[in-house]
């Protein structure tokens, strides 16, 4: 008797427990998903309705002034392929990069391989900053090139990092010896065996890589003067600079309608920059969370 209501009691206690966690979850994803959902419900309403606060749940007097303003500029398309193309080669010449010196720094028979990681661990916290940044990018060339935003800083320390550690604790040491025993080397036990068993961590590294190039633009900022090469970013930006001066210059109703226009224009800014590269996530969802967790267990 006393055991079952024991168990009766921590049945209870399981229960409000559950209920005060499902409650604290919900508020919090409340918290982060209504910022996104209104500016999705701002961007198609009435710039009025915006900046009077009438807008909460649902767009009002819907209207598309700001995607067919933003749309029609030539600029914006020209931003999205540079953008897309920037993202696509970045991506794939950063996995090959930073997965191939992962692999090598795993390997516990590379000499030197401590302060090799050493190196890279110091380059997190310390850099030679702008100015030599520079410097060296324009004697190699890359300075106002397309392959500026692609080459010169495709190597991620902390990818790198990740990377090594899923190697190291994913790959047992029985598995490369049973590839020696075979006639294996290193070269092709990477691409028959170490490269099938690491698609968790690939995709993961390949999904930050895609998302830093996709919201990159301070590189294009400062390396790049040709506006056939800005990146959608950088194009976005100059548009919304260039709507915010033109309100300011106005005076009275004109200068209120023109602020308006241009947070109109703002809110489907954001839509049109993010939406591509959202719609990526789900078909590698599966493989984010093993990767993380894996390359997380040890440092």
């Amino acid at each position: 008797m006393i055991r079952t209501h024991h168990r009766i009691h921590r049945q209870a206690s399981d229960a409000v427990f559950d209920t005060v966690l499902y409650a604290i979850c919900g508020l919090l994803l409340l918290v982060i998903l209504y910022p996104l959902w209104f500016i999705i419900i701002a961007s198609f309403s009435d710039p009025s309705a915006v900046a009077g606060g009438h807008v909460w749940l649902w767009p009002v007097s819907f209207t598309l002034d700001g995607y067919d303003e933003l749309l029609r500029q030539a600029e914006v398309w020209i931003g999205y392929r540079n953008t897309i193309a920037y993202t696509l080669l970045g991506t794939l010449f950063g996995l090959v990069v930073n997965i191939s010196a992962a692999f090598v720094l795993s390997r516990r028979d590379l000499w030197g391989r401590r302060l090799l990681m050493s190196l890279y661990v110091f380059t997190m916290f310390f850099s030679g900053g702008l100015i030599p940044i520079f410097l060296t990018v324009q004697e190699m060339g890359f300075y106002n090139n397309f392959w500026v935003m692609i080459i010169p800083f495709s190597v991620s320390a902390y990818n790198i990092i990740v990377a090594r550690t899923f190697f190291e604790t994913s790959l047992p040491p029985d598995l490369w010896d049973a590839a020696q025993i075979d006639g294996c080397g290193n070269l092709r036990f990477f691409f028959t065996m170490a490269l099938p068993l690491s698609k968790a961590v690939i995709s993961v590294i390949a999904l930050w890589t895609a998302v830093g190039q996709w919201n990159s633009y301070f590189n294009a900022l400062i390396y790049i003067r040709d506006d056939s090469l800005y990146p959608l970013q950088l194009i976005m930006r100059n548009i919304l600079i260039t709507n915010q001066n033109f309100a300011a210059l106005g005076t009275g109703e004109a200068a209120m309608i023109a602020m308006r226009r241009a947070n109109l224009v703002r809110y489907s800014m954001i839509i049109i920059a993010t939406v591509p590269i959202m719609c990526v996530y789900p078909f590698i969802q599966k493989h984010f969370d093993q990767g993380v967790m894996i390359g997380a267990v040890k440092g």
